[in-house]
C-alpha cells in the first residue's frame, strides 16, 4: 500500500512546487532582453527602442510596477508598447505611475485585446487545440481603453492604431506605421496601406498580435522593423523544445524574440505580465527588450 501512494504522492509534490515556482517566482523574475538588429543606412549612428508588450496589469502588482519605472535609467531613444497594458478597470492609474519615468520620451502605442475586454475565467489547456480568437463577441467594452489612451497621448506618446505617422527620436526621422488588434478584426491595414516613406531613417511598422498576413503587408509596403506581442511567447513552455502554442497565426520558432519575416526585421514580445486567470509562467521570463538598432552591412 505504502509503495503505491508513493509515487502519487511525489508527483503531487513535484507538481505544486512546479506551479509555486512558477506563480510565484518566475512570473516575478523579470528580465530585459538586448538585441542588435542590423537595419539602419551604413554610416548611421545607433538607434535604442525599448519594446513593451502585454503588462496586463492589475492595480496591486507592485513589483512589476516597480520594475518597469527602472526602465526609465536605459533612457532608450524610442518607446514603443504592443498592448494589452491592462488587466482591470482601475489600472490605467497605476500604469501612468509605471511608465512614468518613460512617458518622457517619444513613444508609440497601439491597443490589445485586452485593453479593451476585461479578461474571463477559462481553461487554460483550451489554447492547446484553439486561440482565443472570436471569445471577445461582447459589444461592449468593459476596460477603460479611452483613458488608457489618452493617458500617453497627454503624455506625447502617439496613437498608432490604424495609422501612420512620422516622429523624431534624437536626431532621426522614423516613418511609422501601425494597426489594431487582428485579434478582435479591429485592424485595418487598408488605411495604412502603400509604400512607406523612402526618405526616413527607419520605416517601423507594429501591431499587438503577430498575424503573418499583416507582417506580409508590412514588409511589401518596405517597413523595416516590425514589432509586436500578444504571444507571451507561449507563457508555459518545455525546456529544449519551447513554446507549445502561439495564440496566433506566427510559427511557434518565432513566438518571441528577433527573427526575419520577408525583407523585415520581426520582433515579438514575450511580454511582461499575464491574465489574473492564468498567473504562471514556465521557461518563458517576463521580459522587455532594448533593440538597438545599428546600420547593415554594405553589400
Amino acid at each position: 500500500m505504502r509503495k503505491a501512494v508513493a509515487v502519487p504522492l511525489s508527483l503531487l509534490g513535484a507538481g505544486v512546487a512546479g506551479l509555486a515556482y512558477a506563480s510565484i517566482v518566475e512570473r516575478n523574475w523579470f528580465k530585459l532582453r538586448r538585441f542588435d538588429v542590423p537595419v539602419l543606412a551604413p554610416g548611421q549612428r545607433p538607434l535604442r527602442i525599448l519594446h513593451l508588450s502585454d503588462l496586463h496589469l492589475t492595480p496591486g502588482r507592485r513589483m512589476l510596477i516597480d520594475w518597469v519605472r527602472s526602465l526609465g535609467d536605459l533612457e532608450p531613444d524610442l518607446v514603443v508598447n504592443t498592448g494589452d497594458s491592462i488587466a482591470h478597470p482601475e489600472a490605467v492609474p497605476a500604469l501612468l505611475h509605471a511608465l512614468e519615468p518613460l512617458l518622457s520620451r517619444p513613444g508609440l502605442f497601439v491597443y490589445g485585446s485586452n485593453d479593451l475586454y476585461a479578461p474571463i475565467p477559462k481553461n487554460p489547456l483550451r489554447y492547446l487545440w484553439r486561440s482565443s480568437k472570436g471569445i471577445h463577441s461582447r459589444k461592449v467594452t468593459s476596460l477603460p481603453w479611452e483613458e488608457l489612451g489618452a493617458g500617453m497621448e497627454a503624455a506625447g506618446w502617439l496613437d498608432m492604431n490604424n495609422a501612420t505617422a512620422r516622429i523624431k527620436a534624437g536626431d532621426r526621422d522614423i516613418a511609422v506605421a501601425g494597426i489594431h488588434d487582428s485579434h478582435i478584426d479591429r485592424d485595418r491595414y487598408e488605411l495604412i496601406a502603400g509604400p512607406a516613406p523612402a526618405d526616413a531613417d527607419l520605416r517601423l511598422g507594429i501591431m499587438h498580435s503577430p498575424e503573418p498576413r499583416n507582417m506580409t503587408k508590412f514588409a511589401a509596403d518596405g517597413y523595416q522593423l516590425l514589432l509586436a506581442g500578444h504571444t507571451h511567447g507561449g507563457q508555459i513552455c518545455v525546456p529544449f523544445y519551447g513554446a507549445l502554442v502561439t495564440n496566433c497565426g506566427i510559427d511557434r520558432a518565432r513566438a518571441k524574440g528577433l527573427s526575419r519575416h520577408d525583407s523585415s526585421w520581426l520582433h515579438v514580445s514575450a511580454g511582461l505580465g499575464t491574465s489574473p486567470y492564468s498567473p504562471a509562467r514556465f521557461s518563458c521570463h517576463p521580459e522587455a527588450s532594448l533593440l538597438t538598432l545599428t546600420p547593415r552591412r554594405s553589400p
